[in-house]
């Protein structure tokens, strides 16, 4: 364990559950860990004991990826983990693959109705479709712009059009709104919607005070950082001030609240957490604006952020938190930025030349 994580506590140890298995977190609310082709293997999913509409069954929270292996980690938990008993909700806690993956497959087999924010739904039936600003080939001309000049490195880029609808063969026609500050009732107890930004358009987590419990989806992780990009659909935007800013609204909540993340393992010491992320934006930035004092783009900056090898599918995720960080800087004033003739962006400190 390194020293970061042995600042929380972890309830349950070291216990995982297999895929298609069933842990009892509380009365009625399950954990399960479904299976990620990537580097980052895994993504935890809750079902919350419920009825909606007069049927009695579960809410699924958030739904795995649209993979073979996610499908048949469901089936298992439908035989033996809820043996029958359908889903009569599914819940999405934002627009990303491994949580929205098999929202269409869930719902279209038990007629269940989508629950997610506006924000990642649009994003979701956007990207599903490949709509040109979020298809695979949008992203290139953007990646150009900030460095990334490696031809073999963007033939592989290319190469990747198809990748979130492979992922997500089908987002739901229709949704329920979850909005910021809604009380949804889910079986016996009530859950507060707080959205939070930066990461994705609208992510919603979901904190039940009855049960001290807060579903955090990837807003606050206990191991690893959360992925804070700019990308070509909102090339100026600030996504790393917004996720900061998104972490003040958890503030409120009890520090020994139950934190179930969507990746690593329940914990204790939410307000640790969020501190120690604020710590390594603020060390990010002080090394980025440090490298800055000569030109530089974001592309220069990945191996200043990240010190090991990255294949593309990483690349492209380093290269995106890698210009947040900039934008940050650049919006704080901190920062100029001029694109050369070469066509690419770059950053340097303010009061150095260009």
């Amino acid at each position: 364990m390194n020293p970061l994580e042995a600042q929380l506590a972890y309830p349950l140890a070291d216990l995982i559950p297999a895929p298609g298995a069933l842990h009892e977190i509380a009365p009625g609310l399950r954990w399960a860990r479904m299976p990620l082709p990537f580097a980052l293997d895994h993504v935890n999913l809750w079902l919350l004991q419920d009825e909606v509409d007069g049927r009695a069954g579960w809410s699924a929270i958030d739904t795995g990826a649209g993979t073979d292996a996610s499908r048949a980690a469901w089936e298992q938990v439908f035989a033996d983990g809820l043996k029958g008993e359908p889903l009569v909700r599914v819940i999405a806690t934002h627009c990303h693959p491994d949580h929205v993956g098999l929202s269409g497959w869930l719902c279209e087999r038990f007629g269940a109705p989508f629950w997610i924010t506006t924000g990642e739904f649009g994003f979701a039936r956007m990207m599903a479709a490949a709509l040109p600003g979020v298809d695979g080939p949008s992203a290139i001309p953007h990646f150009e712009r900030h460095g990334l000049v490696d031809a073999a490195l963007l033939d592989q880029m290319r190469s990747r059009r198809n990748y979130y609808p492979s992922l997500v063969p089908a987002v739901p026609d229709a949704y329920t709104r979850l909005q910021d500050g809604q009380e949804v009732r889910i079986g016996a107890r009530r859950w507060r919607v707080i959205t939070g930004f930066g990461h994705s358009p609208e992510h919603a987590a979901l904190y039940c005070a009855e049960l001290n419990v807060l579903i955090s989806g990837d807003m606050v992780l206990p191991r690893i950082s959360t992925n804070v990009s700019v990308f070509a659909v909102e090339p100026d935007g600030n996504p790393l001030q917004l996720y900061l800013d998104s972490l003040d609204k958890f503030a409120g909540l009890p520090d020994d609240v139950l934190v179930l993340p969507s990746h690593g393992k329940p914990f204790r010491g939410l307000h640790t957490r969020i501190a120690q992320l604020r710590e390594h934006h603020a060390a990010r930035l002080a090394e980025v604006l440090q490298v800055c004092s000569t030109p530089q783009s974001a592309m220069d900056i990945v191996p200043v952020m990240f010190r090991r090898p990255l294949d593309a599918h990483q690349l492209s995720f380093a290269l995106g938190e890698a210009l947040a960080h900039l934008h940050k800087l650049y919006y704080d004033g901190d920062m100029k930025k001029l694109q050369s003739n070469d066509g690419i962006f770059r950053f340097t400190r303010v009061g150095t030349s260009l």
